[in-house]
């Protein structure tokens, strides 16, 4: 059975902003998120990314900046990348069926690499993120990164049985560790 993770990405892969990440020369690594990918793809894990990108709706850049960003990512992950990139260009408001904690871009990975999701891993930062991954009945895991202090500030009930690491790298360790 092939292993597949999802990820998401402002706050697990990329450092996030309140301001959003609005370029490429803005999209920063989170220390030691490349390396948890090239980990992961050297294991012969599928590495999939789901992300919501409200900032394409609210005018902060466009579809094409948004390439120029994951273009970046895929650059350092290079020979390997990433899998598959779902986005969800949508504001919370709109109630998109595509943008977390929807499972519409779960649904789009589960269906673009023929891989079921349920069981497989998800780490993600905010609630949305655990959400959507229990929405599919996967494994949501928690890192400290990007917005992951403010959701575990929250006491949120739905945290009590959530894995907390710090980061990616931690999380990617204790999988391959674990498979």
């Amino acid at each position: 059975m092939q292993k597949i993770i999802v990820l998401d990405r402002d706050g697990v892969i990329n450092e996030d902003s309140d301001a959003f990440i609005k370029s490429a020369d803005e999209w920063l690594p989170v220390e030691g998120s490349i390396e948890a990918i090239k980990l992961l793809k050297q294991a012969g894990w599928k590495v999939a990314v789901a992300t919501n990108q409200s900032g394409i709706k609210r005018g902060y850049y466009g579809r094409a900046t948004l390439s120029e960003m994951h273009r970046k990512m895929q650059n350092m992950l290079a020979p390997h990348g990433v899998d598959w990139i779902s986005y969800s260009p949508y504001l919370g408001g709109d109630n998109s069926p595509s943008r977390k904690p929807a499972p519409g871009m779960l649904q789009a990975i589960e269906k673009a690499l023929g891989i079921p999701l349920q069981g497989a891993p998800m780490v993600g930062d905010t609630l949305g993120d655990i959400r959507a991954a229990q929405a599919m009945q996967m494994q949501p895991y928690l890192v400290r990164s990007g917005k992951g202090e403010r959701t575990l500030a929250t006491q949120d009930t739905l945290l009590a049985s959530i894995p907390v690491y710090d980061n990616l790298l931690s999380v990617v360790q204790q999988l391959l560790k674990e498979n």
